[in-house]
This record gives structure tokens, C-alpha cells and sequence, in this order.
């Protein structure tokens, strides 16, 4: 062949490269990405060799807005961050506060955060694999963790009032005394909940759809997670046992009874088996809140931060006077800056707090776990074909809340 025909068939090669070659939209409306979320493909037919994730969309500058509010006010703020996890936002938020108060909480409070927290983990988690089945092509899952979830948002509204946006774990304990009859309902929804769970893997563990769908499919060297930031149930699928309720435990964690799953497959099929088993050792923790929950005051003493009962407000001046100024001026933290991490169902979330000795926070800085886990997207998803991109990002479990405050 000579130089031109050499030079003829290397152009022509490049040029049906290039043509195999394809850039594709995924988003930011879509709806295997459960928010608006955008990515980049680059598609070499139906194998994927690039892919570039897009946030910003949902930015709502939540961090922005917890400098202009009282301390008391950016509870309200927390929920909206991580919807599906309001409480766990609460509480991380509330832990950074009353360590710069230096404040005390009766055990009976840390208990029913703790109980409440792992409410909010089973709500996170059914929400997840509902979803996560139903982009998959499992239907009925997703009908029945919905069916679970209900139960779960009817108690979140007997404690607060409100299904999700609760603002129930306030700084120095909880908004409202527990209500008359939580033992009963609580009670009854943990006792069918683990035979509820084994319907779901009854349905789909085994399974030979679900299993070449997920097994084998999202893998990427541990090394590459760690150096992104990853946390929660991708980094323990991975086979790293890291769970901040039990390398830094808060709340009284610490006297509870239950094991942080782990697995080394590091695939899809791996995070799926990861959260199940969470979901199984969350109801552990809540069973032993109700059989061990300590008696005593649900806030700390500290007129001069928690909000007074309102039935003391309504029958005695120095409550008034308390409840006035608080919710009119807020009450002034010391300065300084904390940052406090608590695991979340995503994983990491973390409080970093700057005050300047105001009734307002000078800065407040959110380490959102969905963040640092979306920094993993194009490492997960390149070489592999379009229908495992669903499979991969449902595995992932973001929330694009928790990613662009």
C-alpha cells in the first residue's frame, strides 16, 4: 500500500470514529435521576466513554440564608436540604449549636433523636429502593415501600404536626414533649417491619432480572471513592467499615447494640444488600430505644435558649418574657467554630459553624454527603452502556437538595 492509501485509510478511520461517536443529554429532567440533574454522555454506540455530571439547578443558597436567620430560625432551613432526611439534618445541625453552647442534653432527648434518626434512615431507605426498583422495572416494590413509608410519615406527623418538613429535633432537645401513645404506634410499626423487609428480598434478592441487572454493574477501585470524598453505604459496599455512629459516636450511640454491613463486591447489587442490612440493624436500635428509653425531661434547662413549655408560657410571666425574646431577638451563642458530622442515610453529613457572639450565625457551611458521592458519577458510569447508567446512579442514592443547597 503506499503512503496515500495509508494516509487515505487512517482519515477514513478517523473519520468512522468520529461518526460512532455520539454526545447525549441525559437531564436534567429526567426521570431516573429523581431531580434535576444533568449529564453529559459521550457514546461510543452504547457504550459510554466519557461522562460529565451538572448541578446547580435546585441551587437555592440555603447556606446563605442560615447567615441572615437566629440560630433558632435555620432549623427550618434544615429540613429542606436533604428533604428525605429532615431530621438527620436537624439533629447535625443542633449538635454543632449546643457544642458552642456548651449545652447538656437530658439522655431521654438523645434517645428519641436517636430513635427518631433511624426513623428518618428507614424513611430515606424505602424511598431509595422503591425507586431504585422501579427504574430497574421492579413495580410492586416500589408499592410496597410506599406502603411502609406512609406508616412512617403518619408518626413523623404525630410527633410534630407535619409529615416531612417536621422541625422536630430543636437546639437543647426536642420541639414538643413526645405525644401520648408513641410507645404504642411505634411499637406495632418496628414489630412488622423486619417481615416486611424480608418481602422486599423475597422479591428481588434472588431474582435473576434484578441480578443481572445490578451484579458485576457500577464498580470502581475503592481507592478512587476515598479520594472523592465518598461516604454511607457506597463507601461500606466497598468494603470499608465506616459509620460515624460507631468511630464517633453522638447522641448515645454508643450504648447501642448493632453492626455497620460491609461488603467488597463494590458493585450495584453490593449498595442494594448494604442498605437492606441497615435497614434490619435500624430496627434493631429502635426496638432497643423503646425497650431502654430513659425517663426524665425531653430539653435541656436553659430558659435562656429552649423555647419554655407553652403551658408554663401561657400561666407564668418569666416563661413569657423567655418565649418574647427568643423568638423576637434569638439568644447569643459564643463565638468560635465547630464542625459536627453525624451518619446520615447517605452517609457523612456535617455542621460547620462559625460565630461571632451574635444571635445570628456568622457562617454555616454544609457537608452534604449526595455532593461528595456525585463526584464518583464518572468514574462509576464510563465504559459501561446506557441501561447500566440507571442502574449505577439509582444505587448511588443522591438527593440534588443535598447537593446544591
Amino acid at each position: 500500500m503506499s503512503e496515500v492509501d495509508t494516509a487515505l485509510a487512517q482519515e477514513t478511520a478517523a473519520e468512522s470514529a468520529s461518526r460512532r461517536k455520539m454526545v447525549l443529554n441525559m437531564g436534567p429532567q429526567h426521570p431516573s435521576t429523581h431531580g434535576v440533574l444533568r449529564i453529559l454522555l459521550e457514546l461510543d454506540g452504547e457504550n459510554i466513554t466519557s461522562a460529565k455530571p451538572e448541578i446547580g439547578y435546585l441551587h437555592t443558597g440555603i447556606e446563605k440564608q442560615c447567615e441572615t436567620k437566629t440560630y433558632q430560625q435555620v432549623v427550618t432551613l434544615t429540613d429542606r436540604v436533604d428533604y428525605l432526611a429532615n431530621m438527620s439534618n436537624n439533629l447535625a445541625y443542633a449538635l454543632a449549636v449546643e457544642k458552642l453552647l456548651q449545652l447538656e442534653i437530658p439522655p431521654r432527648a438523645q434517645w428519641m433523636r436517636v430513635m427518631l434518626a433511624e426513623l428518618t434512615r428507614l424513611n430515606s431507605h424505602l424511598v431509595w429502593l422503591g425507586t431504585h426498583a422501579i427504574d430497574i422495572g421492579a413495580m410492586s416494590v416500589f408499592l410496597y415501600c410506599f406502603r411502609e413509608r406512609e406508616d412512617l410519615l403518619r408518626i413523623f406527623e404525630m410527633f410534630s404536626g407535619q409529615r416531612m418538613m417536621t422541625s422536630y429535633i430543636r437546639i437543647g432537645g426536642l420541639a414538643l414533649e413526645p405525644p401520648r401513645g408513641w410507645e404504642k404506634v411505634v411499637s406495632k410499626f418496628i414489630k412488622a417491619f423486619p417481615s416486611n423487609v424480608d418481602e422486599y428480598e423475597n422479591l428481588l434478592t434472588n431474582n435473576p432480572i434484578w441480578t443481572r441487572r445490578t451484579k458485576g454493574i457500577g464498580g470502581v477501585p475503592v481507592e478512587t471513592l476515598l479520594e472523592l470524598g465518598v461516604t454511607g453505604p457506597m463507601i461500606r459496599a466497598a468494603g470499608i467499615e465506616w459509620d460515624i455512629r460507631k468511630t464517633e459516636p453522638y447522641c448515645s450511640y454508643e450504648k447501642f447494640d448493632f453492626k455497620v454491613p460491609t461488603s467488597k463486591d463494590n458493585d450495584v447489587f453490593a449498595r442494594y444488600q448494604c442498605r437492606v442490612e441497615e435497614m434490619r440493624q435500624s430496627a434493631r436500635i429502635i426496638q432497643q430505644c423503646m425497650d431502654g428509653m430513659p425517663g426524665g425531661d425531653w430539653q435541656a434547662s436553659s430558659p435562656k435558649v429552649v423555647l419554655p413549655e407553652r403551658e408554663k408560657m401561657k400561666t407564668q410571666m418569666e416563661s413569657l418574657i423567655y418565649h418574647f425574646k427568643i423568638v423576637t431577638e434569638g439568644f447569643r451563642v459564643p463565638e468560635g467554630e465547630v464542625y459536627v458530622p453525624i451518619e446520615a442515610p447517605r452517609g457523612e453529613i456535617g455542621y460547620y459553624i462559625v460565630s461571632d457572639g451574635t444571635a445570628k450565625p456568622y457562617r454555616v457551611h454544609m457537608r452534604t454527603p449526595s455532593f461528595g458521592n456525585l463526584q464518583a458519577t464518572p468514574a462509576l458510569i464510563q465504559g459501561a452502556m446506557i441501561a447500566d447508567t440507571i442502574a449505577t446512579l439509582g444505587s448511588m442514592d443522591f438527593v440534588l437538595g443535598d447537593t446544591d443547597r
